[in-house]
Formats: C-alpha cells, sequence, structure tokens
C-alpha cells in the first residue's frame, strides 16, 4: 500500500513506526551538540596515556588519559590539584569480561572476539540496552570527577563483527555517544575510525588515534588540527625506540609539522618507557 493513499494522521503513525522498526536506525543521523561548558582541549595540549599499572602522575603534561574503571576518584582529585585534566578511557564497542558492569550485557549483544584480544568481544551498536549501559558509563564518568572520556573501538563496520553493521550504523552511534558526553558537562574524543573524521569532527572535542604515521593515515585527521582541536597520537613500532635518533627523530619531525601530539609508547601502555616528540 502506498503511503500517498493515507490519511494525515494515519501517515504520520505509519512514518515513525517505519523509523523505529523498519529501519532499525540506519541512516537517521543526530545533530552535533555544541554549545555548553565542558573542557574543549586546544592544539598544543600535551598529554599521558596510561592503563596499565600503577600511574605515574609525575610527568609535566596538560591531561592524563587513564582507564575509567580501574581509576580511584582520589587518584583524580590528585591529578586535579597538579592543574591537570583527566580524560577516562572505557571501550564503548567491545564487551570486555573482566569489568565491573559485565552482567548487564545481554549474550544477544555479543559477536566475534577482537583479533589479538582474548575475552573481548564486538558489541552490536545498534541495541538501544547498549546505548543505555554506555549512558551509565557515562554517568560513572561525571560520578569520578572525569573531565572527558575515551570511547574506544568505535570502528565495528569495518571489522568482522558477528553483526551486519554497516557506516550509518557506526556514525550514528558515535553522534550518540558524543552527544550524550556533551549533555553530562563531558569532553569526548574519536578513537581511530579515521575514515569517518571528517563526519564526525563536529560532535568530537579532541581524537586520538593509534599508529597513523606506521599507516600512513594522519592526514585523514587534519579535519581536526584545522579546527584547533587536538590529536593525540600514539605509536608502537618497535624501530622507533631502538633507532630514536633515525626513524624516530624523522616520525617526531613529521608529526610536528602536521601538529600532532605523538607519544611512543609500549604496546600495553603501562609506562615501562615514554618517548615525546612534543
Amino acid at each position: 500500500m502506498s503511503l500517498r493513499n493515507l490519511k494525515p494522521k494515519v501517515m504520520i503513525i505509519a512514518l515513525v513506526l517505519f523509523m523505529l522498526i523498519g529501519c532499525q536506525g540506519r541512516n537517521i543521523f543526530l545533530q552535533p551538540i555544541t554549545s555548553g561548558n565542558w573542557y574543549r582541549p586546544h592544539l598544543g595540549t600535551t598529554w599521558q596515556w596510561q592503563l596499565n599499572g600503577k600511574i605515574n602522575t609525575d610527568y609535566d603534561v596538560h591531561l592524563y588519559d587513564i582507564d575509567l574503571f580501574d581509576t580511584d576518584p582520589d587518584l583524580i582529585k590528585t591529578l586535579h590539584t597538579q592543574g591537570k585534566k583527566v580524560i577516562c578511557y572505557f571501550s564503548a564497542g567491545s564487551y570486555e569480561d573482566w569489568r565491573e558492569d559485565k552482567n548487564t550485557f545481554n549474550k544477544d549483544l555479543l559477536g566475534k572476539e577482537l583479533d589479538d584480544w582474548k575475552n573481548e568481544k564486538w558489541l552490536d551498536i545498534r541495541s538501544h540496552k547498549l546505548h543505555q549501559i554506555m549512558q551509565n558509563r557515562l554517568d560513572l564518568a561525571v560520578k569520578k570527577g572525569c573531565d572527558g572520556v575515551e570511547a574506544d573501538n568505535v570502528d565495528g563496520y569495518t571489522n568482522d563483527t558477528g553483526f551486519d553493521l554497516d557506516s550509518s550504523d557506526q556514525l550514528y552511534y558515535n553522534q550518540f555517544l558524543a552527544n550524550e558526553a556533551h549533555k553530562r558537562g563531558l569532553s569526548i574524543g574519536l578513537k581511530n575510525d579515521i575514515d569517518q573524521a571528517h563526519q564526525l569532527e563536529p560532535y568530537f572535542d579532541f581524537a586520538v588515534n593509534e599508529q597513523c604515521h606506521h599507516y600512513n593515515e594522519c592526514g585523514k585527521l587534519k579535519i581536526f588540527t584545522e579546527q584547533n582541536k587536538p590529536v593525540f597520537n600514539a605509536e608502537y613500532n618497535p624501530s622507533y625506540v631502538k633507532n630514536i635518533h633515525r626513524k624516530g627523530d624523522i616520525m617526531c619531525a613529521d608529526t610536528i609539522n602536521k601538529q600532532l601530539q605523538t607519544l611512543i609508547l609500549p604496546r600495553n601502555l603501562d609506562d615501562t618507557f615514554r618517548i615525546s616528540c612534543n
């Protein structure tokens, strides 16, 4: 039956039902929330990224990126006392079976295991149940005193997740995360998802990337630096550490030229070493 043959009120109801049931959220996008009082790091903001081990608070940087669940609120207060901002890491696109909220994930939310990450599974980002869980995590970030969040694994559509995800599913989910963070007065960074950087830049306050130099992808993040938004990049290639006066210096010169904030770090982010290009 054609929608043109329906009465106006019936047509409205039919359209709403189609949006809620028929299209399953695809190609329905959110307007960015851009006005509000939350932390907005600038282009020259320096950083430290540590997700494992006892946090070393001695670095003279503007912000720390640390784990949401493993970090005690007192540590966040300590960093604030030192004049540092705190970004809290959590995974928004994968299930980790060691997190305190693991029992809130229904089995139908869980997909395939991530490559090289045992006991971690992709999530169905189309699910409203998952959206509620992520809203709870953002509430936890507020409760702990975080200035912002780094939501990881928000590029599931480019991976074999076990779900039929496409680029519009990912765009909507990432927009949702950004807007929900901003509603709570939290800054938020776009983690990887480099192919959607141009569409998502208006929603996010900064970008966090892994190995854009190694993969020759840093140019795709120029949209952030052009808007005075920092790109925090981590490189893990051992050659940068072993040959810091050769390959490392070349890479660092390039990162400075591109106005990126690049650190050479251990892959498990435990502060066993740290080399800053800036």
